[in-house]
């Protein structure tokens, strides 16, 4: 490998890192609220049908997403060696989440920072940029 070939390489690699951390405190602090200031307003955006197909109830699938979104910014962290397999798991979480999206953007329910058609219309555009940034960052 050329030295020039090295160095794009290890700016990328940079690059991926700084992408990464930026992806972990996202996911972080998003879980945190989730279990916090904003666990009322996220509730809004849970579907009727999720609670009938997780036969629970809408707070207890805001809990557990906030838990799993803060554990996976941490894994994106914490476990270097498992960042591709952590990486695909973020991607899935924010398929998984989408219909959420979609929900809350169909109902027109205000929730603080989503409080337009219009910002609740763009965050599903967003969504499958938060997925390729999830599987670019933990690429090897």
């Amino acid at each position: 490998m050329s030295a020039r070939a090295a160095t794009i390489r290890r700016r990328e690699g940079a690059l991926r890192s700084i992408a990464r951390v930026g992806l972990a405190v996202l996911l972080t602090a998003a879980g945190v609220a989730h279990l916090t200031v904003l666990r009322r307003g996220f509730r809004i955006a849970v579907p009727d049908w999720a609670t009938r197909l997780f036969r629970t109830d809408k707070d207890t699938i805001v809990v557990v997403s906030g838990v799993v979104e803060a554990g996976l910014g941490v894994a994106l962290i914490a476990l270097p060696r498992e960042r591709r397999r952590v990486g695909l798991a973020v991607a899935a979480l924010f398929v998984a989440v989408f219909p959420g999206n979609v929900h809350h953007w169909r109902s027109g329910r205000d929730v603080p920072g989503m409080d337009s058609d219009a910002k609740r219309f763009a965050r599903l555009f967003f969504q499958p940029v938060l997925v390729l940034w999830a599987l670019w960052a933990t690429r090897r």
